[in-house]
This record gives C-alpha cells, sequence and structure tokens, in this order.
C-alpha cells in the first residue's frame, strides 16, 4: 500500500502463502524507500529494494494496510468466511479481487481530490 494515497500497489491470490509468492509480490510493487511489517517470520526472508524495512512494534504502521484487508472482506463476502463463501475457483477469486483494487484505488485519488464527497468502492466498479 502507498502511504501517501492508500493505493493498493501489490496484490496476489494464491491458495497457500510462501516465499517466492511475497518475494514476487514485492518485486512487483513501487520502489519505496521504507517498508513496514508485522512481525510475520516471512518477511524476515523477503529481500527489498534499496531502502529500510522496519517490524512494526504495535499497529502504528500497519494499521491501514489492516483496515483495506478489512474493507476487502467487507466488499468481497466470499473472503469473509471460508466454510460458506470462499471461493473454489481460484482463478473468479482473482478476478474478484482485482476489480475490488481497481474500485478501491479510483475511489481512494477520488477521496484525495474531494475529501467531502462520500465514497464507496462499489460506485468506482465500472470506467466512467
Amino acid at each position: 500500500m502507498d502511504r501517501q494515497t492508500r493505493c493498493i500497489v501489490g496484490w496476489e491470490v494464491v491458495w497457500e502463502r510462501q516465499p517466492q509468492v511475497m518475494q514476487q509480490v514485492v518485486d512487483q510493487g513501487r520502489r519505496a524507500k521504507q517498508y513496514f511489517s508485522d512481525q510475520w517470520e516471512l518477511y524476515q526472508l523477503l529481500v527489498y529494494y534499496p531502502g529500510r524495512h522496519t517490524v512494526s512494534e504495535g499497529k502504528r504502521d500497519t494499521y491501514a494496510v489492516e483496515a483495506d484487508n478489512a474493507e476487502l472482506r467487507h466488499y468481497l463476502a466470499r473472503l469473509a468466511r471460508r466454510s460458506r463463501c470462499f471461493s473454489r475457483c481460484i482463478k473468479a477469486l482473482r478476478n474478484a479481487v482485482k476489480l475490488f483494487v481497481f474500485a478501491f484505488n479510483r475511489r481512494q485519488l477520488f477521496k484525495q481530490a474531494y475529501p467531502k464527497f462520500p465514497a464507496h468502492v462499489f460506485q468506482f466498479a465500472i470506467p466512467s
């Protein structure tokens, strides 16, 4: 996530979290001076761009990412509960997340330009 725009800059839909996949997400993302993560062990194995990686002690540096993850689960019911809504087709899940990221990023940029106007993700799902 870009801290200034709060846009999602890297994501991937996979069955299992593996170091190779996480490294690809980092490699495909924008270069940054600073990277923040929680204390999950895998982040220590990744090779970051020229910049500092900081493990955040609390939620101070990662709260925005956690909030966006919650919003993703809110708008995509298939991610809310594995037993009832989780998509068995990874292609369908990938397409749903891709549409969400597209609409979410458009909304974030709109909110920066027009901070006093209400904006919901679903309003930005169809290109105008």
